[in-house]
């Protein structure tokens, strides 16, 4: 059974990778798009020109002249924006969710924050093209499963290996304790949960309370110049956290579980991102009051409790935005990352406004992660990750017609545009 199983399984995959990979190749050069209507984020929206140069924006403005062996492209009536970032999304990790071997995004064990989800992803996805055809350049592939899953790692969608595609930022994750049942399914009682809640509150502060530790004694040895002869990647890869260097990402979504978690990171003094945060729109106030940078979705969801309103996940983005939070976008998914534009369209359109959704997945996710130096706007010697549309990207009847990723002109093709065409012209075909 078990051979059969991985017999199907192989089958499946070739028959993906006939038809998911693309036919043309990515093509290098200058490029100078001329006459677009620009939304930089960064400096407004107006009309002008973009040079691209050696992977990055060269030159942005008006009237650019013609540069030498520069590949020109007539914009006009065309706008141009920076590549959309998913903040969280298992692209590259997950191949076909039904089939577990094709699946790489949770490992065994609750503490395993050294787990790398750079060294997993698949750089010949099948849902990578999908993705790209809708203008997101750019995802933080992300782990899940215990405690402590792993590291996520920002990504470009393009590239032969993880390490080409990586955009030079990760990230440790945590899943923070529920604190109370974790759905209708859920039969313990009152003081169970209440026990459970309390035994997990106290496995991260030993956590905690290790990785401080060892930080210490790593301190102590670069101080005295000995070497310290350990291996613990675990702790390591905790340092920069307990140290204040890089955010933890906290992964909380109930109304307590975030108060609870509020409470927690003040406690300890640290830098923390919140991620999911499904009823932050309960707890606004609090979250901005803690400077709380988040990253909630999906956006296309159902309300979490009975009596909540149908657009609970709708405006959940706008009211945390209203009250001073910093809010950036995911899909927290694999295949239908391709609907963060459309994820974004109902944000704008429940309270957000378009400025703030667009925000919300190109400049606001680059500064949480700290790479707005180089991506999430239109600018000079920012990386030319960007794409050329006919019109608002929000809007399903919109096309893109041209996309950029670290400067290279990369092909609209994917496996729906492929199966499209082979079935438009069948051969034999039909009489």
């Amino acid at each position: 059974m078990k051979r059969i199983y991985i017999l199907v399984s192989i089958l499946v995959f070739s028959t993906l990778f006939a038809f998911g990979q693309q036919i043309r190749k990515a093509e290098k050069g200058i490029f100078l798009l001329k006459n677009a209507t620009l939304h930089t984020i960064s400096s407004g929206v107006y009309k002008g020109d973009i040079l691209l140069k050696d992977g990055i924006i060269a030159e942005i403005g008006t009237l650019i002249r013609n540069v030498q062996n520069a590949t020109t492209i007539d914009c006009t009536g065309k706008h141009i924006y920076p590549g959309f970032i998913d903040s969280g999304s298992r692209l590259g990790l997950v191949e076909i969710d039904a089939v577990s071997v094709t699946n790489d995004f949770n490992e065994l064990g609750d503490f395993v924050p050294h787990m790398k989800a750079l060294t997993a992803v698949n750089p010949n996805a099948v849902a990578i093209p999908v993705t790209r055809v809708n203008g997101v350049t750019t995802v933080f592939a992300k782990p899940d499963g215990g405690t402590f899953p792993g590291t996520g790692a920002l990504i470009d969608l393009f590239g032969y290996s993880p390490e080409q595609m990586s955009s030079g930022s990760e990230r440790v994750i945590m899943r923070y304790p529920s604190t109370g049942k974790r759905g209708r399914w859920d039969r313990r009682s009152e003081e169970d949960v209440k026990k459970d809640a309390e035994k997990a509150l106290k496995n991260i502060n030993d956590v905690w309370e290790s990785a401080v530790q060892y930080m210490k004694i790593d301190s102590v040895s670069r101080e005295e110049k000995q070497i310290w002869m350990t291996n613990n990647p675990q702790m390591a890869s905790m340092l920069p956290i307990v140290k204040g260097e890089q955010p933890l990402f906290i992964e909380v979504n109930a109304k307590n579980d975030i108060e609870s978690a509020l409470e927690w990171v003040d406690s300890k003094k640290m830098k923390a991102v919140f991620t999911g945060v499904a009823e932050g729109w309960r707890v606004a106030d609090k979250l901005a009051k803690a400077n709380i940078s988040v990253i909630t979705g999906p956006v296309l969801s159902t309300p979490r409790r009975d009596n909540d309103r149908y657009d609970a996940a709708y405006t959940n983005p706008s009211k945390m935005a209203k009250a001073g939070v910093k809010v950036a976008l995911r899909t927290d998914n694999a295949e239908n990352t391709r609907n963060l534009p459309f994820n974004a369209a109902f944000a704008a359109a429940y309270g957000l406004g378009i400025e703030n959704a667009l925000r919300a997945i190109t400049l606001t996710p680059a500064e949480i992660f700290g790479v707005a130096d180089k991506y999430g706007s239109l600018e000079k010697g920012k990386v030319a990750n960007l794409f050329v549309a006919d019109g608002d990207p929000f809007e399903t009847k919109t096309k893109i017609e041209k996309l950029f990723i670290r400067g290279w002109s990369i092909p609209l093709e994917s496996r729906q545009t492929l199966l499209y065409d082979e079935f438009l012209e069948r051969t034999p075909g039909l009489k």
